[in-house]
């Protein structure tokens, strides 16, 4: 039975917590935070693109099986926040932030995932994963298609009261298994191509659904599903989600599937290699130029850049720097400031994160629908 790890990655709560805001802000929260409903309130939300999550007895919902993935040797960080970002945007195009409150998956426990993303076997006959054939080879074994499985919840409110009213989850395939012959071997690989990967996705979505429809709070809500590639463990970006399917309330199998055009790319660019967009490119091109040319102290400065299609999404800065200076790094932070605003793309959320072999020394960030950016030194004390 192939080992599985639980990946706690508490970075990735405030990837839609970040917008919210007090309490009390909430149109929701008066009305829903009595102790006689349990005590349920809404983190509150300061824009209508980000969903309000929800607080139960003073607690925020934390995910029943945050996490579970199949083990990987290394892994790729950026595999984590793509897949749950991306899942949160394929969820606004079905349940929109206006109408819907997003919970953390609370019918999927860890050990359910753990024997869903098992490989099939007498001892485990749930496993979506194929049963081992006994093959070592790298072309002729039983790959492990299916990394992780993560579901969210969305809920609307009536006579304020808290209801669920959908659900997504997310299906990630790899894009290579990285296996051991023995168990403290050299690692090998086996490629899986987006099409087997993609095709494998979609069948174990129709089991993933009847699974789904035989819980007795699941049989009649809108349940989406999408299937999400990961990037390869040397991979500087993360991966992308393929397709969504958004199943009607009591629906058992997946009638269709949406495809997505969604794409990441690491600027600079690579020999041979180029962006959908050469404006884009040549932004950050200019925008690493004066940062280099200004503080000559930079270990590097590289970007991962989302398209959909032609069209930019948004990008992650990142900046390496050489210099501990407490002022410098005050300095070169209020400089990125005016530089990301002059240079970068305008009209996308961009963040520009400052490390060093300290850690994260500043942030900046703009969202799609402002001109400047904010910023925060961190100080150490």
């Amino acid at each position: 039975m192939k080992r599985l790890r639980t990946f706690i990655a508490l970075a990735a709560v405030p990837l839609f917590l970040a917008a919210c805001g007090n309490l009390s802000s909430s149109s929701m929260s008066s009305g829903s935070g009595s102790s006689k409903s349990g005590g349920t309130q809404l983190t509150g939300q300061t824009t209508d693109g980000d969903y309000e999550g929800v607080i139960k007895s003073g607690h925020y919902q934390t995910s029943k099986s945050r996490g579970v993935t199949n083990s990987q040797d290394s892994g790729n960080t950026y595999n984590l926040k793509s897949f749950e970002n991306g899942m949160l945007s394929v969820s606004k195009k079905v349940f929109s932030t206006k109408k819907y409150v997003f919970q953390e998956g609370q019918y999927l426990n860890t050990s359910t995932v753990q024997n869903w993303l098992d490989r099939k076997s007498k001892s485990n006959p749930d496993g979506l994963n194929p049963t081992s054939n006994g093959s070592t080879s790298p072309t002729k074994r039983n790959p492990v298609y299916i990394q992780a499985l993560e579901e969210q919840d969305y809920m609307t409110q009536k006579n304020s009261k808290l209801s669920l009213s959908g659900v997504t989850i997310g299906i990630a395939v790899n894009s290579v298994d990285y296996y051991k012959k023995t168990q403290y071997g050299a690692t090998y690989e086996t490629k899986i191509s987006k099409a087997a990967g993609e095709a494998y996705a979609k069948k174990a979505a129709n089991t993933v659904l009847q699974r789904l429809r035989k819980k007795s709070a699941l049989k009649n809500v809108p349940i989406v599903i999408a299937v999400y590639r990961q990037a390869s463990n040397d991979s500087l970006v993360g991966g992308t989600f393929m397709a969504y399917s958004n199943n009607k309330a009591g629906a058992t199998s997946v009638k269709s599937w949406t495809p997505l055009g969604d794409k990441n790319y690491v600027f600079p660019t690579e020999s041979g290699s180029s962006s959908p967009n050469s404006n884009d490119e040549s932004s950050f091109t200019n925008f690493k130029t004066q940062v280099e040319n200004f503080f000559p102290n930079l270990s590097g400065v590289t970007a991962q850049a989302r398209y959909n299609g032609k069209n930019l999404q948004g990008m992650h800065v990142n900046i390496t720097i050489q210099f501990y200076s407490q002022t410098e790094i005050i300095s070169f932070t209020q400089y990125l400031q005016t530089a990301a605003q002059k240079y970068l793309p305008s009209g996308v959320p961009i963040d520009i994160t400052v490390s060093s072999t300290d850690g994260v020394q500043s942030f900046l960030s703009r969202t799609s629908g402002s001109k400047k950016f904010t910023s925060h030194v961190f100080n150490s004390y």
